[in-house]
């Protein structure tokens, strides 16, 4: 897990706790008021029921089930949720959508992964209306930092646009009739805007007091 996720939820006033594959659900659930799901490799095709593209590699089946088990649990009990890059793709699966295996194919660049481990840059426009704007603002960003050669497909239930790229990439999507469940393409726990983080803790510390 890098350090930048755990560093921002910490700026943000939240208490990071690291939560592996194979945790036990109804405890981990019962002690955290929040959920980020991170980054990281890229989902097994066989979850939403197609055959891997060429350029998808890397699953980890262990990890991805246990991140739907426990996203699925946490969905039904309203957890306040940030969904990052990988996490937002898992966020769609797990509702039923599917996903773009190989962006390029569509867009003709590496714009959302120029140097594989290095993060690339690029605009992205927020829809107004959408509880993304009223965090970030509805407006174009210019400073997004962004590693993914994958996407959206068709939506999972419930899920809405938040944000598009400039060359028309999915780029957010957020359930409105739940607390807090955001996701993102891009990766804020890697900028300087805290603004995502600072929402997420807010609403954990308000689902908290809804618990007691």
């Amino acid at each position: 897990m890098p350090a930048d996720y755990v560093r921002a939820v910490a700026l943000s006033g939240g208490a990071p706790l690291l939560v592996p594959p194979g945790a036990p659900l109804d405890e981990t659930l019962a002690v955290v008021d929040g959920l980020v799901f991170s980054g990281g490799s890229d989902l097994d095709p066989e979850l939403y029921d197609v055959e891997a593209h060429p350029e998808t590699a890397g699953w980890v089946r262990e990890r991805d089930d246990f991140e739907l088990e426990l996203m699925r649990a946490a969905l039904e009990r309203d957890v306040p949720m940030l969904a990052i890059c990988r996490g937002s793709q898992v966020l769609n699966v797990a509702l039923g959508g599917d996903l773009e295996q190989h962006v390029p194919d569509r867009v003709g660049t590496e714009v959302h992964r120029e140097v594989p481990g290095v993060f690339s840059e690029h605009d992205v426009s927020v829809l107004p209306g959408t509880r993304l704007a009223s965090i970030v603002g509805e407006r174009e960003r210019h400073d997004v930092k962004s590693h993914h050669h994958q996407g959206f497909g068709s939506l999972g239930a419930g899920l809405r646009e938040a944000a598009h790229a400039a060359d028309g990439t999915l780029e957010a999507l957020e359930d409105p009739s739940r607390r807090f469940t955001v996701g993102v393409l891009w990766h804020p726990e890697a900028g300087e805007d805290r603004a995502l983080f600072a929402a997420l803790v807010a609403e954990a510390r308000a689902y908290r007091g809804s618990r007691r």
